[in-house]
C-alpha cells in the first residue's frame, strides 16, 4: 500500500478503485520495479472479497460466526448482514461442517446500523437493505445444520432477531435484552413482530414491545423467550457443549424437525412484511430525529 503511494487501507482501496485500475496500477508499479509479483486475482482482474466485519473459525466438526464490529457494539450494518449471509451459504455448502455456533466479539449484538438506515435515499434502498438480513435470517431457519446462538452481554433489535432466529439461543443471566425500536421512533420489525408473539404470547409481546421494557436473560428463559440462560462466563462453553450435542445427533431426522417447526415462522411471514414496511416508513416521520438524538445524548426521548 505504501509503495504505491496510497494511505487507505488495501481492501478499502480495492473496493473502490475497481479489479481493472487495481490491475493497471500494480502493473504499472511492477514495470518500473522488477522483482515486483503481481498476484494472480489481480492479473485475472478478479479481486477476492474479504470478510471485515464477520470472522469464521472451525472447532472440529463445528463452525463458530463471530460478529467482529467492536467499535460499535457489533451494529448490524449492511456489509456485516452480507457477510453473514455469504458465511452461511459457504458453510451450509460445506460437508465437514455439522453444526454452527453463532457469537459476537465481547458479547454484545446491538442492532441495525442506525447511521445507514437513517440515510436511505429511497424506497428502493429500504428494500435492498431489508432483503439482505431477510436473507440471513431464511438461511439460518432453512439450513440443515443446527444453529445456536451465544449472547453474553447485549442483544438489540436487529442483533436480538439474530439471535432468536438461531435454533437455540444461550444467554447469560445478567445478560440484557431489548427490542429497541418504539425507544427510536420507528415501529417493531426484524422480525419482532413475528417472533415475539409466538415465543412469549401476544400479552408479553405487547407489553415489551410497546414499552421497550428491557428483559435479563433470566427474566427472558422463564417467559420463553430464549432456551437457555446460564452464568455470564459459562454462555459461549455452553453454546459449544449444545451444538456439538445437536452435531453427534440423526442429521436427517434433526433436519426435518426443524424444518418442520420453521413452518410456524413461515405460516406468519406476513406480519413481519407488514412490520418491516411500518418501520420504515418511521425512517422518513419526525418521531426518528428525537430518537436518535436522545441516543446520541444518551437521554430518555421526548416524543410530541
Amino acid at each position: 500500500r505504501n509503495a504505491l503511494g496510497y494511505a487507505t487501507g488495501l481492501l478499502d482501496l480495492a473496493e473502490r478503485l475497481g479489479a481493472d485500475e487495481v490491475h493497471r496500477v500494480c502493473a504499472g508499479y511492477a514495470a518500473e520495479h522488477p522483482g515486483f509479483e503481481v498476484p494472480r486475482s489481480i492479473r485475472e482482474r478478479r479481486l477476492v472479497r474479504f470478510h471485515r466485519n464477520v470472522v469464521v473459525e472451525r472447532d472440529a466438526e463445528l463452525a463458530v460466526v463471530t460478529v467482529f464490529r467492536p467499535e460499535v457494539r457489533n451494529a448490524l450494518s449492511n456489509r456485516t448482514m452480507q457477510e453473514l449471509d455469504e458465511a452461511f451459504a459457504v458453510l451450509e455448502a460445506d460437508p465437514g461442517v455439522s453444526g454452527i455456533v453463532l457469537t459476537s466479539f465481547d458479547g454484545a449484538l446491538a442492532g441495525a446500523d442506525i447511521t445507514e438506515l437513517a440515510v436511505l435515499p429511497d424506497v428502493a434502498a429500504c428494500e435492498a437493505s431489508s432483503s439482505t438480513g431477510q436473507r440471513v435470517l431464511d438461511r439460518i431457519a432453512a439450513s440443515r445444520k443446527p444453529v445456536v446462538a451465544a449472547v453474553e452481554k447485549v442483544a438489540v433489535g436487529a442483533g436480538l432477531a439474530l439471535a432468536l432466529a438461531a435454533d437455540i439461543a444461550v444467554v447469560g443471566k445478567g445478560t440484557r435484552l431489548l427490542d429497541g425500536h418504539l425507544r427510536l421512533g420507528v415501529a417493531a420489525g426484524d422480525h419482532a413482530v413475528l417472533l415475539w408473539p409466538l415465543l412469549v404470547g401476544m400479552a408479553k409481546a405487547k407489553y415489551h414491545l410497546l414499552l421497550n421494557e428491557p428483559l435479563t436473560g433470566e427474566e427472558a428463559e422463564r417467559l420463553g423467550l430464549v432456551a437457555l440462560v446460564v452464568e455470564d462466563e459459562k454462555v459461549y462453553e455452553k453454546a459449544l457443549e449444545v451444538a456439538e450435542r445437536l452435531a453427534q445427533g440423526p442429521k436427517e431426522a434433526l433436519h426435518h424437525t426443524k424444518h418442520a417447526l420453521n413452518h410456524w415462522y413461515r405460516s406468519f411471514l406476513p406480519h413481519f412484511e407488514l412490520s418491516l414496511a411500518l418501520e420504515f416508513l418511521g425512517f422518513s416521520g419526525k418521531e426518528l430525529e428525537e430518537g436518535l438524538k436522545a441516543l446520541k445524548e444518551k437521554r430518555p426521548p421526548e416524543f410530541p
